[in-house]
């Protein structure tokens, strides 16, 4: 195992009924901005709770923001910040509104241009805004972790920052704020997650043997419940699950004295800023082309994964191999997300505009091994055809 610090301040409130904790989390003097997405949260009466649990402190709101955050949506979050003298945020929503938030909060008192956040990773944030968040769709794991996607429309560009900076302060988790998602958005968290957990498990023996067990409980625990949590769309249980498995895929506690990956990451970031495509089926289609293309470096691992995780314990290695992706292929498919381009009308004459935006973004070294050339995400793009 790596050496590591581990370090995680983000206060956790899970529960039913938990929104009206707001009054006690919050600072009673507090000149409180509340970011969200759509409309939803306001139809659904989520954003009257909250209000509700804010009591008289001044409120403000701000809405819009993408699901994939755009940087020019959240410079008007900055600009109405700055303008009336607010000193709190919350964001209610998924990951993209909380990653959209953690960009506000660092960009409010940035000294320079603010994309500068984002260009070099987080590296040059020195404070940010305090904040808090609401989680309505479990997904990113963004409610209890210091990172953040950010896409630029001028430019097609999603980088991602990280920043000690950013945690939130605390994140209420009410697994009953997820009953009336569309189903759509359900399999897409389930993905999202799982392939969280995969990008830092999917790798090479690092003699980590509790975050290995950790991260295969998680896997094991999102494919028994994948299917119950679109079957059964008010199952209290199979609910709150989910949001805490999205929760703890990306915490930081799998990661610890792990290598990591994430070139499936960062190869769906451009599928999405270039075609729109959402975030988790962009993971759906690289995450088993990607394991295939690179199974001699992860054959280790693969064939861990095919035993712990699925079971398969009899055939060659290859055998096992092939079937553990052919499983994890199968796995998305059934909760109705796409595992190809083609199913996104991407052919093959798509792909080298891919590689020059993974070239401009200089993302020419990717994976565990900084080994994931241009020319190795031309073949998982290929593969994923």
């Amino acid at each position: 195992m790596n050496n590591f610090d581990l370090h995680n301040p983000t206060r956790i409130v899970f529960g039913a009924n938990t929104i009206s904790r707001l009054d006690e989390l919050v600072p009673a003097t507090a000149r409180v901005l509340i970011l969200y997405g759509g409309e939803s949260a306001r139809r659904n009466g989520t954003l009257a709770e909250v209000r509700a649990a804010l009591g008289q402190r001044d409120v403000r709101e701000f809405g819009g923001i993408e699901p994939n955050p755009s940087y020019e949506t959240l410079m008007r979050a900055v600009e109405q910040i700055r303008l009336e003298g607010l000193d709190f945020l919350l964001a209610v929503g998924g990951g993209s509104v909380i990653d959209g938030t953690k960009f506000v909060a660092a960009a409010v008192g940035y000294q320079g241009d603010p994309w500068e956040i984002m260009e070099t990773h987080g590296a040059t944030v020195r404070r940010a805004m305090a904040f808090g968040a609401v989680l309505t769709l479990p997904a990113t794991g963004s409610e209890m972790n210091s990172g953040s996607v950010v896409s630029k429309k001028s430019t097609k560009a999603k980088l991602v920052f990280s920043s000690p900076h950013v945690f939130p302060r605390f994140s209420v988790l009410d697994p009953t704020k997820t009953f009336s998602l569309p189903l759509t958005q359900v399999a897409n968290g389930v993905v999202d997650a799982f392939t969280h957990v995969m990008e830092q498990y999917m790798t090479y023996p690092a003699d980590a043997r509790v975050q290995d067990r950790f991260a295969e409980g998680l896997l094991q625990t999102l494919v028994e419940i994948g299917p119950q949590v679109l079957a059964e769309p008010s199952n209290y249980d199979a609910r709150a699950n989910l949001m805490w498995a999205a929760t703890m895929a990306l915490n930081g506690l799998i990661a610890a004295g792990v290598p990591e990956d994430w070139s499936t990451h960062m190869i769906g970031h451009e599928l999405t800023a270039l075609h729109g495509v959402d975030h988790a089926r962009t993971l759906a289609i690289v995450l088993p082309a990607n394991m295939q293309v690179r199974r001699e470096a992860k054959r280790a691992k693969l064939l861990q994964y095919a035993e712990r995780v699925w079971r398969i314990t009899e055939g060659s290695e290859d055998q096992r191999i092939d079937e553990a992706i052919a499983r994890t292929r199968a796995f998305f498919e059934s909760l109705g997300v796409p595992t190809r381009l083609r199913d996104h009308d991407i052919g093959a004459h798509h792909i080298e505009t891919v590689i020059s935006q993974l070239e401009a973004h200089g993302m020419t070294a990717l994976g565990e091994r900084q080994d994931v050339t241009l020319e190795t995400s031309r073949r998982i793009l290929e593969a994923g055809l």
